[in-house]
């Protein structure tokens, strides 16, 4: 049975290594080729360690894994994003919404051309997509469109791979053709628990992994370790790099250091202290509300409570209803009394 996201209590018995750091697959579970979990252990891992290993994981589950999505649809038929086809039980945004949610999986480089030509009536699905032979399709059965009368209908579509969430800016419209926002995101959510023993000076990580069906649990485990990797090798270099600007002139000015500013503000709450230790992925944030944070440099709860609701709206793409999630979410996990006006 696939775990929801809340919490549950659960007695159990694990065998785990007690020398040797060791991994392993504890459960398993496919619900629909779309929605697969895994919880991983790794253990045994000295006191700090876990929460260290868990909160990085975490971000590079849901952060640094790369994805297939269907990016941009164009057809002759489609004269606006709202408007309906004859023949065509959907609208143009429905199908839209439709193609949005293909699971696909790949050994795609960039981009390639995709397409769809069927002639009703009938049930356009997934099967109907043409594709190049890099990219393969997770679930056949997906739903696209439903053609009421013998019309033909023909869309060409463009596949990316990419990662993280990202939404096209409405002047991408271009040729008639479409973009469609794409979740580059395999990992549809990620959890990291931690079992204490030996009076707390031994710890066992607990990873639970809910995938798309792109990637397994184990498959998305090893890739974002690999990733993770890859970022620290440069910091194992004996010496620092000097690179030269000469060749490569881009020169950043950096933002005036306000940070201990505000920070000084605080001190009188040591409640609002604690938050700076508190990270934004331990609040199971959804995966776009996180990225948008993250694209804005908010990493801590302390980040998050520097900025007001009217700081937030101004991100791009950030809606009042994340605003609205966020609040919920900060009040239920961590019993925070908000201000009217800030966070």
């Amino acid at each position: 049975m696939i775990r929801s996201n809340n919490i549950i209590m659960v007695r159990e018995k694990i065998t785990v290594s007690t020398r040797t750091l060791q991994w392993k697959c504890v459960e398993s579970a496919a619900d629909s080729k779309r929605l697969l979990y895994g919880r991983f252990i790794l253990s045994p891992l000295m006191k700090g360690q876990a929460d260290t290993i868990g909160i990085a994981m975490r971000r590079a589950l849901l952060g640094e894994i790369e994805g297939t999505c269907i990016t941009r649809a164009k057809s002759e038929k489609i004269s606006h994003e709202y408007a309906t086809i004859m023949g065509i039980q959907e609208s143009v945004h429905e199908i839209l919404m439709n193609l949005k949610e293909i699971v696909l999986r790949s050994n795609l480089y960039g981009t390639c051309e995709a397409s769809i030509c069927v002639r009703g009536p009938g049930y356009v699905t997934a099967q109907d997509i043409i594709l190049p032979p890099y990219v393969e399709i997770v679930d056949n059965t997906q739903h696209i469109a439903s053609l009421t009368e013998p019309i033909e209908l023909v869309i060409g579509l463009q596949i990316e791979k990419n990662r993280g969430y990202l939404i096209k800016a409405p002047n991408t419209f271009q040729d008639g053709s479409y973009p469609i926002d794409p979740v580059f995101m395999p990992v549809r959510n990620a959890n990291h628990s931690i079992h204490s023993y030996e009076n707390g000076n031994k710890e066992i990580l607990f990873l639970e992994i809910w995938t798309n069906g792109s990637l397994t649990p184990k498959e998305a485990l090893h890739e974002a370790s690999r990733n993770l990797i890859d970022l620290l090798i440069p910091f194992l270099h004996t010496k620092e790099e000097n690179l030269s600007l000469e060749d490569n002139q881009h020169i950043v000015p950096l933002p005036p250091f306000t940070f201990y500013d505000k920070l000084a503000k605080l001190t009188k709450n040591k409640k609002k202290m604690a938050l700076k230790s508190i990270f934004i992925d331990q609040s199971e944030l959804p995966p776009r509300i996180y990225n948008c944070l993250k694209r804005s440099n908010i990493y801590t709860l302390l980040d998050l409570l520097n900025n007001s609701q009217e700081d937030l709206m101004k991100m791009e793409h950030f809606r009042i209803e994340d605003v609205k999630q966020i609040l919920g979410i900060l009040e239920k996990n961590f019993v925070i009394d908000l201000p009217k006006n800030k966070f």
